[in-house]
């Protein structure tokens, strides 16, 4: 694996390469980041991973100093799962002169969910992410489901914009008791950690119970939260919306159930596509 930390070191390194396959990190890696590479290398004749923590994409009390950090780490599974290039750009590298120029994305699905709870955490996402294509220039690029929202909003990106590139997804890769890999689980207590396979299991009652023919989603999603709640859980929300643009549902649609909760001091998010 070769590591470039400035963009004319980059450049430099693809200058050759037919056809790029890009997955961007902010390092922290896990089995679910090295799924997506695995991925890549099947689209392309370069695999190309970066980490970079992005500033922009943190409100200011979250946790952008505190982020985990594990370079030499995230280097040994990187080489293991055969990435051809690293790109590893620092602040002043990567943001030059302060990023006044922003891609603000479309605020139906931006400002819904997620962004509702963090607002301008999309247009973060977008902005470095746009960079980054911009960096690397791939015809491929990896996403994990995980992020279903994130993921969305780039692929809408992507299209608008023209840009060539082919935006695939990944499901959510999971412990063997049913928690979404993240590098925030990392946070977790040893007892929240028994506890977190909970928010999986909310989302699968819920998708069972739309299976089984319920139609108050409201109700659901309500039900769903106060069971957390009892449960020592802070939802944000538990969400039955449209997998074409994250509104809301109505019978025949194509569906996802989204849900975002704390437990003690960690924020997780999962997902469910519901299918018929």
């Amino acid at each position: 694996m070769q590591i470039a930390r400035t963009l004319p070191e980059l450049r430099q390194l693809l200058a050759r390469s037919n056809r790029i396959a890009f997955v961007p990190t902010m390092g922290n890696l896990h089995e679910g980041h090295l799924s997506l590479l695995r991925k890549a290398r099947t689209l392309g004749d370069v695999s190309v991973a970066s980490i970079f923590v992005n500033r922009l994409q943190f409100q200011p009390h979250e946790d952008f100093d505190t982020y985990p950090r594990t370079w030499e780490q995230d280097c040994e599974q990187l080489r293991a799962v055969g990435c051809d290039v690293l790109f590893a750009p620092d602040e002043n590298t990567l943001y030059p002169e302060p990023q006044t120029f922003k891609l603000h994305p479309d605020a139906r699905l931006a400002n819904t969910l997620e962004g509702q709870f963090r607002p301008g955490f999309f247009t973060g996402v977008c902005t470095v992410v746009m960079k980054l294509f911009a960096c690397v220039q791939p015809q491929a690029t990896v996403f994990g489901m995980k992020d279903y929202q994130q993921l969305m909003i780039i692929r809408h990106m992507v299209r608008q914009f023209a840009l060539p590139i082919e935006v695939v997804g990944v499901p959510t890769a999971r412990a063997d008791d049913g928690l979404a890999l993240s590098s925030r689980n990392g946070y977790l207590t040893p007892g929240e950690r028994a506890q977190a396979p909970e928010l999986y299991a909310a989302l699968r009652k819920v998708a069972d119970a739309v299976r089984r023919g319920a139609q108050d989603f409201d109700a659901l999603e309500l039900r769903a939260a106060a069971e957390l709640g009892a449960r020592g859980w802070k939802p944000d929300y538990i969400a039955i919306r449209r997998r074409s643009d994250l509104q809301a549902a109505h019978g025949g649609d194509a569906l996802v159930v989204l849900a975002a909760a704390r437990l003690g001091n960690t924020r997780l998010i999962d997902n469910l596509e519901i299918d018929g």
